[in-house]
């Protein structure tokens, strides 16, 4: 295995015009997705195949990849999106298939403390209101984080964020163009991944958790994605590179995950500075590591 050491740097992303939104904008994620790999976008074009059939996500997230790949050009065939967070599915579903009704109850949201826990302790009465709420809940809250309590009720405190415009709606639209005829799937990846075949690319961003961790956020990943789930991860890599496909990993940059992934193809480490908290936020380096079995980088 070889691994590098890279440096990765802030600033605008220049994506070539293909198929942008309007006026040649780069159509964006529209959720704070922790974890989101916006940043690596600059990058990852090593990473890749210089052609590939299917695309995969089985981590969607915030999309970051997918709407890259696919407003470059990049995506030619089938393409399979799914997660294991029933409500992100569904916004997405809601995004794609009525974007100008969750449009509409987005019109109605304000930035304010007292909104936020209105809204926060609301029940839909609509799908597309549903995803409004998970939209409008992503944008305010504290990091964007989406956590809930045991009984499945979701609990971040407000962000105290200011906007000079709460939500692009014509981002939005183009998201949704982007989507349009391509399933968005609830499964777990090792389901979402079966069909995969000889020449696909798979993207796979799962939550960063390593053994014998107890530290921040990888501590409360862990329950959202244990170690076995990233034994599981290993498992479900091995047997797409044996149908000779394509993958691309994203993990944390640890001592146990390089054991666990490290045979599986080439990784390298990738630096970059990154805000760490939240009112107080400060710039830290941060490593991550990438694992891919493409012969470019």
């Amino acid at each position: 295995m070889q691994v590098e050491f890279e440096m990765g740097s802030g600033g605008s992303l220049a994506i070539p015009p293909t198929s942008e939104g309007p006026g040649g904008a780069v159509v964006k994620p529209f959720l704070r997705w922790a974890g989101g790999k916006s940043w690596l976008l600059r990058e990852i074009d090593r990473f890749l195949p210089a052609e590939f059939q299917d695309y995969y996500e089985p981590f969607l997230g915030g999309a970051a990849v997918f709407l890259y790949l696919k407003q470059t050009g990049k995506i030619r065939g089938r393409v399979v999106l799914s997660d294991i967070n029933e409500e992100l599915v569904d916004c997405y579903t809601q995004v794609r298939d009525n974007v100008e009704d969750v449009i509409a109850h987005l019109r109605s949201c304000r930035n304010t403390r007292d909104f936020y826990y209105e809204m926060r302790a609301r029940v839909p009465k609509t799908e597309s209101e549903r995803a409004a709420r998970f939209i409008y809940l992503n944008r305010t809250s504290f990091n964007g984080v989406f956590r809930v309590n045991l009984n499945g009720v979701y609990n971040v405190p407000y962000g105290f964020k200011e906007y000079q415009e709460l939500f692009d709606y014509e981002n939005l639209r183009e998201v949704a163009r982007l989507l349009t005829g391509f399933p968005i799937l609830c499964k777990d990846f090792q389901q979402s991944v079966d069909g995969v075949g000889a020449g696909d690319l798979v993207f796979l961003d799962p939550p960063y958790t390593v053994a014998h961790d107890n530290n921040g956020f990888i501590k409360y990943n862990q329950k959202l994605f244990a170690w076995h789930d990233q034994e599981r991860l290993a498992t479900a890599i091995r047997g797409i590179a044996e149908k000779g496909a394509h993958y691309v990993l994203t993990n944390a940059a640890d001592a146990s995950v390089e054991r666990l992934f490290g045979k599986t193809g080439r990784a390298i480490e990738l630096k970059r500075y990154s805000l760490i908290g939240g009112k107080k936020a400060k710039r830290e380096i941060k490593g991550e590591y990438v694992f891919f079995n493409a012969d470019r980088a």
